[in-house]
């Protein structure tokens, strides 16, 4: 997991800065909008992007009572660093840390028969109990328990198991696929499945601690899905999870990273000069180029080429041919900013420059990808610490 505890003196290539003050500030949004929920604060792929370790700190500090992680790597990281509380984990595969997780108290997800077995062999290696949440697929079709016998077997071998002091059945839960497209009829449709299933659970006495099936979107939009907890991951960090939904502004949210580098070159060339790789830009004229020294070997998408925005020298300048591994350029347009300027790729908005919006725009794909793809050659500057 990224540390980078204080701000450097010198200028970086590059730095991702995150604004703890903001995250904290939007997780009490978010709590503000779930007062009869618990709330987890989803930290995987390294807090997507954002360093997990401290903005699990800082989430805990604001109210979060649980912390997510898909690996179990990831949320055993959490632990060993100290992290107090409840941590869920629901990526397995076979011959995973199960006993690992169990020794840590970390409630482990499972979605079907082979993964109980496991969580209750790494009990009795333990020598205690498991903290077991059943994960139910109510349409998603991804990871999770079939409704119907499958079900129904894996709620009566968990009972049987929390029977014989092997596992607590902390949870029932389950994810949205299309919460993020308002209106879309699969979503009525997963909650509909959801409640008959926790029902069948119930009804067979399975009594427990919570029940959770709201992601960011259904976090922010949809009340009647936040049971007993609710899960936010993207929107914690200031991005909305889709643009037909609203913008961060509108959920009150603030984006937490912002992604700049220090402009490496200034130069003057003719017209009909190419630029990057295979010459898919060519100087429409005499002109000034700026060289960002940040590339895809950083997480900059080379869908990007041609499309992706740039501040430089208080103007939106667009990436001028193709992103390299480790830099890109810009056409300046005959400006012609000191050496070492700053150059952002996107942050908060607040100064004119892109966000990660207009970058997942320009690339295609979702503001999700844009930040966790930041990868480890760019240090993660902390601002507006807690403590």
């Amino acid at each position: 997991m990224s540390e980078t505890a204080t701000v450097p003196t010198a200028p970086l290539r590059a730095r991702a800065e995150i604004d703890l003050g903001a995250l904290r500030a939007n997780v009490r949004a978010l709590r503000a909008r779930t007062p009869n929920a618990a709330l987890m604060a989803v930290v995987k792929s390294d807090g997507y992007g954002h360093g997990a370790l401290r903005c699990a700190r800082e989430a805990l500090a604001a109210g979060a009572t649980w912390l997510g992680t898909a690996t179990p790597e990831e949320a055993l990281a959490l632990r060993a660093a100290g992290l107090p509380g409840r941590i869920l984990c629901w990526l397995w595969v076979p011959g995973g840390p199960w006993r690992q997780a169990v020794e840590a108290d970390v409630d482990v997800s499972v979605s079907g028969m082979w993964a109980l077995r496991e969580a209750v062999a790494a009990a009795r290696e333990a020598g205690r109990h498991a903290r077991v949440q059943l994960k139910a697929d109510t349409g998603l079709g991804r990871n999770g328990c079939q409704p119907g016998d499958d079900w129904a077997e894996l709620v009566r071998e968990a009972l049987r198991a929390e029977a014989d002091g092997l596992v607590r059945v902390t949870g029932l839960w389950s994810h949205f696929a299309c919460a993020d497209e308002p209106g879309h009829p699969s979503i009525a449709a997963q909650l509909a499945q959801f409640r008959e299933m926790l029902a069948y659970a119930e009804e067979q006495g399975v009594r427990p601690e919570v029940r959770h099936i709201a992601n960011s979107p259904a976090t922010l939009t949809l009340p009647e899905t936040h049971f007993d907890l609710v899960r936010p991951g993207i929107a914690m960090y200031g991005i909305s999870p889709s643009p037909e939904l609203g913008t961060p502004a509108d959920f009150g949210l603030r984006p937490v990273m912002t992604l700049s580098a220090s402009l490496a070159l200034v130069k003057h060339v003719p017209g009909g000069h190419g630029v990057s790789y295979g010459h898919h830009y060519v100087t429409p004229g005499e002109t000034t180029l700026g060289l960002i020294p940040i590339g895809y070997g950083d997480g900059v998408p080379r869908h990007a080429s041609g499309t992706g925005p740039v501040l430089v020298d208080g103007k939106w300048r667009t990436v001028a041919g193709r992103v390299a591994m480790d830099q890109f350029v810009v056409d300046l347009g005959g400006d012609e900013p000191e050496v070492g300027s700053e150059a952002v790729l996107f942050g908060p908005g607040d100064r004119g420059e892109p966000t990660a919006e207009d970058w997942a725009q320009a690339c295609g794909t979702i503001a999700y990808e844009i930040v966790t793809r930041i990868g480890i050659r760019v240090p993660r500057v902390y601002v507006n610490e807690s403590v």
